[in-house]
């Protein structure tokens, strides 16, 4: 099987291209891929570029997944969780190119980036799980607080509202909206200027402004698993 992350090294840069030919959902398979993306990257000592296809960067957590039973569902999860921690503590700068839409895992992933770029076009960015009978997990409530304005954090976590490309920018999602024609040059540009960061510098400050919210998002997948295993027990009792 085809991996659903093309992984390409360039001038000490990792680029993960995610191309699932559809709408790049967060499948267990995904996750696992851009997982190993960013550990193959860490091997070769590289910057990190994450980036999905024409038109969507990506639609979410894959819901026919999610929906098919409790075990695959608490798996998708849990690795959605992980998979932002080490983007959040990644030893040197991860830089997100939203290509279109993105829908919650979408957006927790670029939440957990140094930089995040976004192409402008009619596309939705935030997190619409109140629009999908969905409970926002505690790790990712922990993430949006860190990075958005209050005032979008309450409207995309409360009422499910999307924004465009620049109103992303203007709430945390993304930190520049960028013209299509625009974007390859812009994206060199902030890769030649973090290339002159001194990574080990980079590193130390990184886990010293991401601590709480590391600690608090490593809190929730822990409580998430106690209850997990909690409701496992109770189901055990009673069959």
């Amino acid at each position: 099987m085809n991996s659903p992350v093309k992984y390409e090294l360039k001038d000490g840069v990792a680029f993960l291209n995610m191309d699932d030919g559809k709408v790049n959902a967060m499948s267990i398979e995904m996750l696992g891929a851009i997982g190993d993306g960013l550990e193959r990257a860490e091997k070769d000592d590289a910057m990190v570029v994450l980036k999905g296809r024409d038109g969507v960067f990506s639609a979410g957590f894959d819901l026919k997944q999610i929906m098919s039973n409790a075990e695959i569902s608490h798996k998708q999860i849990k690795m959605g969780a992980e998979l932002c921690l080490k983007i959040l503590s990644f030893p040197k700068p991860v830089i997100t190119i939203c290509t279109g839409h993105a829908y919650p895992m979408g957006a927790f992933l670029m939440m957990s980036a140094d930089y995040r770029f976004g192409v402008r076009g009619d596309f939705n960015i935030g997190m619409n799980e109140v629009m999908i009978k969905m409970t926002i997990p505690q790790f990712a409530l922990e993430l949006a607080s860190s990075r958005l304005l209050p005032p979008y954090y309450a409207r995309t976590t409360l009422t499910g509202e999307m924004f465009n490309p620049d109103e992303a920018a203007t709430a945390g999602f993304i930190d520049q909206a960028v013209n299509k024609s625009e974007l390859d040059k812009a994206v060199e540009a902030k890769l030649e200027i973090l290339k002159r960061v001194d990574f080990g510098a980079h590193h130390r400050t990184k886990m010293k402004v991401r601590k709480y919210v590391i600690a608090a998002m490593e809190k929730a997948i822990a409580e998430e698993q106690t209850l997990e295993k909690s409701q496992e027990a109770f189901r055990l009792r009673v069959t």
